[in-house]
């Protein structure tokens, strides 16, 4: 699965929220300053050809829809943050997480407590 650019991770962030949306749509999840149309256009169509959205013609226009999943995603982009920067130390990558952002041992319970929940 390819990286993506900042501003096409945050496209596909809006699709994955929205499932399905035109051009129009998508700019309308942003904050101002909106972003051109013309460039958000052009972002999908690289998506697209990235193998991340897929489209269907709805009357004259396009309506996209992601077709990789964002947990496959997200998975892939921690197993690589992982891998490049901790050496695939997981217990490195939340010592550093840990040091970096003031995390204390009460958080840090209370996050292996949600993952003991989850399983």
């Amino acid at each position: 699965m390819k990286q993506l650019t900042k501003a096409e991770e945050e496209v596909m962030q809006v699709l994955w929220q929205l499932q399905k949306a035109n051009v129009a749509a998508i700019i309308e999840e942003f904050s101002a300053p909106k972003p051109a149309y013309n460039t958000v256009s052009t972002i999908v169509r690289i998506l697209e050809d990235k193998g991340f959205v897929n489209h269907e013609k709805v009357g004259k226009g396009h309506v996209y829809y992601p077709i990789v999943k964002k947990s496959d995603y997200s998975n892939q982009s921690i197993n690589k943050l992982l891998n490049g920067y901790f050496q695939g130390s997981f217990s490195s990558m939340v010592s550093f997480f840990m040091k970096k952002n003031d995390i204390n041992l009460k958080e840090l319970e209370e996050i292996l407590d949600q993952i003991k929940e989850e399983e």
